[in-house]
């Protein structure tokens, strides 16, 4: 059983301007230390973040209105806690602790994605989709209803009629569609809205991905400051995090940036 929503699902609205802030951060340091939270929703947009680079409301304005469409945009940065700034100064080390579970995607969990894509590509408003065996429910906005049902004709689709979607009907928050993110893997944290140095973001994709190459289950857990990872205590015999960060780094840039990472999260 597995739930997808799409870009335009009011969750990930908030999880892509997230993103889209910390690639702004990225064109300022190659390792920016940042951490967003957004909260969107009926014509307002309330962010609130700590950075090491200076983020203005200016620049953040566009990104918000691009994504979210004309809303009023409540802002506010600071910088990072001198202390933990402090942990990453001579090299990158665990920039916090954490438990982390990969898990491989099973067949269904794929198909959903599948469908979900498929269908956003159609119709690219708010949409959710749930598969559980043979059951596939379909609540997609702003979408011909007949039409989708002439494609998946066994498919529940908008039980309760047509409906609009977006952020007028709904708000959103980042890191609230996790199940629809990472599938069965587990997180203690969140992906989205932060930086590389974050083991929310890189140690979930390290995991993510060393169980798909592995076909296992793969759990780990992290405090901050360790300087290895999937090894004996964060000391040694471990993963260097450096490594993992580069990990990634590279998953991420395959996706096209943060922003486009948070459109459909980890598959």
């Amino acid at each position: 059983m597995i739930e997808k929503v799409n870009p335009c699902h009011p969750d990930k609205i908030a999880d892509r301007i997230a993103g889209a802030i910390v690639d702004l951060a990225y064109t300022k340091e190659r390792d920016p230390k940042v951490a967003v939270e957004v909260l969107v929703g009926h014509g307002v947009c309330h962010i609130i973040m700590e950075a090491s680079c200076v983020i203005t409301a200016n620049e953040v304005r566009p990104i918000v209105n691009r994504i979210a469409g004309d809303v009023d945009v409540n802002f506010l940065c600071v910088k990072q806690d001198i202390h933990l700034a402090a942990n990453q100064a001579d090299k990158i080390r665990c920039g916090d602790n954490g438990i982390f579970k990969g898990v491989p995607l099973t067949q269904e969990q794929m198909k959903l994605s599948q469908i979900a894509r498929s269908i956003f590509a159609k119709y690219p408003s708010d949409g959710k989709y749930i598969l559980d065996g043979e059951r596939l429910i379909i609540c997609q906005s702003n979408a011909d209803t007949s039409e989708l049902r002439a494609i998946y004709p066994y498919a529940e689709i908008n039980p309760i009629g047509e409906w609009t979607g977006g952020t007028d009907v709904d708000t959103g928050a980042t890191n609230r569609k996790l199940g629809s993110d990472m599938a069965d893997s587990v997180t203690g944290g969140g992906l989205h809205g932060k930086d590389l140095s974050k083991a929310d973001v890189s140690i979930n994709i390290y995991a993510f991905l060393k169980a798909q190459e592995t076909g296992k289950t793969i759990e780990l857990c992290c405090a901050i400051g360790d300087e290895y990872v999937d090894g004996c205590r964060g000391l040694i015999l471990g993963k260097p995090y450096e490594e993992i960060v580069e990990i990634a780094r590279q998953y991420i840039n395959a996706k096209g940036g943060f922003e486009k990472f948070a459109e459909w999260g980890l598959f």
